[in-house]
């Protein structure tokens, strides 16, 4: 129990001298040292429960419940005065309307059986390390990464101390989100991620960064009041259960409404349609932000919940509804992905897309589904981090994060850019854990929903489109350019580094992971268990080994290198990428993507996807209410 307080409490505190600190050198200094122990404690925490059984702990919660309270009051307030201040009323009424209902639950205590307030089992120990080894490495990142971000952007005022403060009680949050076992207590780590988000995606104080935020705000806080109607649903039960591993055990006609209405709000934080808009307009942020919040944290905290609570949605027509919200998630997100030149974007949809399949997972609920799930939760993290971190660092070194600006950047940028193929490949490529994941969730869904199978499919076909589009443009053959890569801070080749080692390594050993992590908490859940084939990881392995030989070749430079001059179609072409055109003229060489923005533009797209998704939702609750009635089971 006390490495799981110390990863709570530990982070919150560094937070507080990051806040306090009295200068840039004290905080940078202290920031890495924090880092590195959140990362150090969660592998640790991860190695000392090697096959241990689900662990449950006591906490004495009346000092505890009386500062969340006071917490909730605080956010609630703050909340409250930003939204007056900036004129913006639908997060006004949301978080009013929620406030409401907690001071409702507070005079009206139900006699709740909460047995242990915090538990530790294996998707608890996999979701830590995701947080502890993503979240302190982009801290990490972050410190080389913000200096260098107000020296170019002048305009912005430095607020670091606020950015870190908020940075470190995101992971403090995350950690007290996945350990907690009170729904209670889940709630109001829930609602710190969601203030975070909103103070980081306003750093920056423009216009569009402050519309953004509130956009992301209202939309979380549409999904926390959900959450908080479903734990009013639980207090007013005839015997009030509060812990989450009795939730998951109890009667489906029982608790299947507000385990959809805390679905609904998990769609919210993981930005499925209808509510993807929010999770693109956070990459007004600076790239740590963006990094934290599609890897580690927010997101991540939102398909969390919908895997804990998916064997309630097995076999239900709400589940049903869930898992189509998550395939047309994935299917219109990567559609839109094809339309973007813009390299943050490209990520957002991609992270809106993949996310969606593992909502189409919990949906589902198999054992199959849940097992894909979490393997996806696990490689996505990984590789969308790396790209994230890469692409800040592009961006400073060339002025943009234009994908058609990034053509033949393994010349200029020959690290960086075999980092970001290494990272674009994990994506889509076989044998990293992406593909596999994907390949497990068609196996989970042909016996499910064939019309689940058409959607991954279809959505997979139409990711190679955009990441090979993404890896022509990185190898491309250009005009000769210098490398541009001398000044970049150590402290975040250190951590693209790492992140690149662990995007390989993952597929090595993620069978162990699976094994003894994955296996035995789907094995707990539902009495079975799903598995790799000891062939199938022999031939992954195998895969591994050529695939990598292609991006690790690019950083060869022999001494006898010879500077080949682009061949076209017979025309005299210099080796600076010029040659000859009509009347004499001397062009340049240049080559420019398709976006088929016609066909999968963001309105085009969106224009489909909203109403639909908007009817599975209702639908979605039209079943679970039936349900309740009594009308079917």
């Amino acid at each position: 129990m006390n490495q799981l307080l110390f990863l709570i409490l530990f982070p919150f505190l560094a937070a507080v001298f990051m806040l306090l600190a009295p200068n840039e050198k004290a905080r940078r200094g202290a920031g890495y040292v924090a880092a590195f122990i959140i990362l150090a404690v969660s592998v640790y925490l991860l190695s000392t429960n090697f096959g241990e059984p689900t662990g449950y702990f006591d906490v004495r919660p009346e000092l505890v419940d009386e500062a969340i309270l006071a917490g909730e009051g605080l956010m609630a307030l703050y909340i409250i005065y930003k939204s007056i201040t900036f004129k913006k009323y639908y997060p006004l009424a949301l978080i009013l309307t929620q406030s409401a209902i907690l001071v409702y639950l507070e005079i009206n205590k139900p006699n709740a059986n909460l047995p242990y307030n915090l538990f530790l089992d294996r998707l608890s120990l996999i979701m830590a390390l995701i947080i502890g080894i993503t979240g302190g490495l982009t801290c990490i990142y972050a410190f080389g990464y913000m200096r260098t971000f107000h020296e170019r952007h002048k305009e912005v005022k430095d607020r670091t101390n606020v950015f870190f403060f908020v940075i470190f009680a995101f992971l403090s949050a995350m950690f007290g989100l996945v350990f907690s076992n009170n729904i209670l207590w889940v709630y109001f780590f829930w609602e710190v991620t969601t203030l975070c988000s909103f103070v980081l995606i306003g750093y920056t104080k423009s216009h569009e960064a402050i519309h953004n935020a509130f956009s992301a705000l209202t939309m979380n806080l549409l999904g926390s009041l959900a959450f908080a109607l479903a734990i009013l649903y639980l207090s007013t039960m005839e015997n009030p259960v509060f812990g989450l591993d009795q939730i998951i055990f109890m009667n489906k006609a029982i608790v299947l409404l507000p385990v959809v209405l805390i679905g609904f709000a998990g769609l919210t934080k993981s930005a499925q349609m209808p509510f993807s808009s929010w999770l693109v307009g956070a990459m007004v942020a600076p790239t740590p932000v963006s990094a934290l919040l599609h890897s580690s944290t927010m997101v991540k905290a939102g398909v969390y919940i919908l895997v804990r609570f998916s064997p309630l949605y097995e076999g239900t027509a709400s589940g049903e509804m869930l898992s189509l919200i998550g395939g047309i998630t994935f299917l219109f997100a990567s559609g839109i992905a094809v339309s973007q030149s813009n390299s943050k974007k490209v990520l957002a949809y991609s992270t809106i897309a993949n996310l969606g399949l593992i909502v189409a997972c919990a949906g589902v609920g198999t054992y199959e589904a849940v097992w894909a799930a979490i393997l996806l939760i696990i490689f996505h993290s990984l590789a969308k981090c790396l790209l994230f971190l890469s692409v800040g660092t592009v961006e400073h070194r060339i002025g943009s994060r234009d994908i058609e600006d990034m053509t033949g950047l393994i010349t200029r940028m020959p690290k960086n850019a075999v980092m970001m193929l290494i990272g674009i490949a994990g994506m889509f490529l076989a044998p990293f854990g992406m593909l596999i994941s994907k390949w497990a969730t068609m196996k989970a869904f042909i016996d499910s929903n064939p019309v689940l199978v058409g959607m991954v499919a279809f959505g997979s076909g139409i990711t190679v489109f955009f990441w090979s589009k993404w890896m022509g443009k990185l190898i491309a053959v250009t005009r000769m350019h210098k490398v541009v890569e001398d000044k970049i801070n150590t402290g975040e080749w250190a951590v693209l580094y790492t992140l690149t080692g662990l995007t390989i390594s993952m597929c090595l050993v993620f069978p162990v992971v699976s094994h003894y992590y994955i296996e035995p908490y789907i094995l707990e859940i539902y009495g079975k268990t799903a598995q790799l084939g000891q062939d199938n990881i022999t031939i992954m392995l195998l895969m591994l080994a050529v695939v990598l030989l292609i991006p690790f070749s690019l950083l060869y430079y022999g001494k006898e290198r010879k500077h080949l001059s682009p061949y076209m179609g017979g025309r005299t072409t210099t080796l600076d990428a010029k040659f000859a055109g009509s009347m004499g003229m001397q062009r340049e060489l240049s080559l420019k993507n398709y976006y088929l923005e016609g066909i999968f533009g963001e309105h085009r797209v969106m224009s489909v996807g909203v109403p639909l998704s908007v009817l599975f939702i209702a639908i979605m609750f039209l079943f679970s209410w039936l349900q309740y009635a009594g009308v079917f089971t």
